[in-house]
């Protein structure tokens, strides 16, 4: 339960920051414009508010736990009320005479006022919708910079994990083998295992990789991403040997006499070089005595030892960055800014690369909704991490709202484009059934994606 209060506190305080950017982009460009907006919204308010403001005759006034505007705000609609709703799943920022989520077509069907959005030349109201996917992608960059400047860069070289690589069958049908050293993709050389190493591989005609000593070519197939996304095992991971980092107190590795530093490689006369086939192994042997041989000081070794019920020997092992070297780049604050909108642009260009792969049937199915979006925290509070994560959510958010999807700020500005193209503003009513539709698009991709989740969560 800890676990999932952590994960969910990051989400909430993440996705909060988010919407706040997102919805300030929108609220700061139709000030600038002279266009009213009547309420600014973290979260939703259906019922109540947890609390309303607003700033009356040079003083800020508030009220608590409301269940509507207060008289003295009505009185002054010219200013903008700020307030937290109590359904936090985003937010708004409600723009005076704009066609929006709140269709609400009362105050559409009354003259046109000069400080509404509808007055305003379409340029203008251009960028007041640009202005929230615009904020987003700015706060990203701006986190990436901040984060390579702190944290800086660290990674592992894949020529420098010597056991190479573990591969999932569908990788080892193309002919992929446990151990291979992945070199390049197309002749692009390849420097660390991340998402733009897979789409390499993914898109790639051949690969090569060292087997044995040897470069060997492969020759991979198409639509390889989709065979990876059915089989539903990813594609590799890192494979490092099993060595001890700490021994618990009264475990069965200790009561065998196991030290800090002994080398496990074998267990009842099997050999077990990896980690991942190491803990395979130990599993058969639960509650029962078994041989395990290793290495201590170079010399072989081996003792009994009886794992616990749940196949452990109550052992911390070696982290892989801990065996093999990593490289670190460290950066300057001058240095940061470029590398960081080089790390946003890719992340950008990358994730609208596999958005292709939404559009099949096995991308479909790999959709989530919030559960998916939680996991995407870990279980205990990393700063880095966390920003990490923002980043990339701050990046997405501000792709799927460019989408030409009405209800969407990419409806509103294709609109927007066809006005200033045609010179022909589309009427006030096709804009109403346009949101609509985009509505009812978008909480049935809601409905989607977290039917996934919940399926997931049941079955697998």
């Amino acid at each position: 339960m800890d676990l999932f209060l952590i994960r969910t506190l990051q989400m909430i305080l993440s996705l909060s920051l988010l919407i706040l950017i997102h919805e300030f982009g929108h609220f700061i460009f139709s000030r600038l414009f002279g266009i009213r907006v009547e309420k600014f919204y973290l979260f939703f308010n259906p019922s109540f508010s947890f609390f309303r403001a607003k700033r009356i005759n040079g003083k800020i006034k508030m009220r608590w736990f409301s269940r509507k505007s207060p008289a003295e705000f009505e009185e002054h609609p010219e200013k903008t009320e700020f307030g937290m709703g109590w359904v936090p799943l985003g937010g708004y920022c409600s723009i005076s005479g704009m066609i929006d989520e709140s269709l609400n077509t009362e105050q559409m069907a009354q003259e046109p006022k000069p400080w509404e959005f509808r007055t305003k030349p379409a340029w203008q109201r251009l960028f007041v919708m640009v202005g929230g996917v615009l904020f987003n992608f700015i706060l990203a960059l701006i986190l990436y910079s901040a984060i390579l400047h702190v944290w800086g860069d660290r990674y592992l070289p894949l020529q420098e994990v010597k056991m190479g690589m573990s591969f999932a069958p569908v990788a080892q049908e193309v002919g992929f083998v446990d151990g291979d050293v992945l070199l390049s993709a197309d002749g692009v050389r390849l420097e660390r295992f991340d998402e733009n190493t897979m789409r390499l591989i993914a898109e790639a005609k051949s690969v090569e990789v060292m087997r044995g000593g040897s470069i060997v070519v492969l020759t991979m197939p198409e639509e390889f991403m989709q065979k990876i996304i059915a089989g539903g095992q990813g594609f590799a991971g890192f494979r490092y040997p099993t060595i001890i980092k700490e021994v618990n107190s009264g475990s069965p590795a200790a009561m065998a006499g196991l030290k800090e530093g002994d080398h496990l490689v074998a267990i009842a006369g099997k050999e077990v070089p990896t980690f991942a086939e190491f803990g395979l192994r130990l599993s058969e042997f639960s509650d029962q005595r078994v041989s395990l041989a290793f290495y201590r000081d170079g010399v072989l070794d081996s003792v009994l030892v009886q794992p616990t019920s749940d196949g452990k020997l109550g052992v911390m092992v070696q982290s892989i960055t801990e065996i093999y070297p990593t490289k670190e780049i460290s950066y300057s604050i001058l240095a940061s800014i470029p590398a960081g909108i080089k790390m946003g642009l890719g992340k950008l260009t990358g994730y609208a690369s596999d958005m292709k792969y939404a559009f099949t049937k096995e991308g479909a199915k790999t959709l989530g909704g919030f559960a998916a979006i939680g996991s995407l925290f870990p279980p205990v509070w990393s700063w880095q991490i966390f920003w990490q994560t923002t980043a990339f959510l701050s990046i997405i958010l501000a792709f799927m709202n460019i989408l030409p999807i009405p209800a969407l700020d990419g409806g509103h500005i294709l609109f927007l484009l066809y006005e200033v193209v045609s010179r022909r503003k589309p009427s006030d009513k096709f804009m109403e059934r346009a949101q609509m539709i985009g509505m009812v698009l978008l909480f049935g991709l809601l409905i989607f994606a977290n039917g996934n989740d919940l399926y997931r969560w049941l079955f697998k």
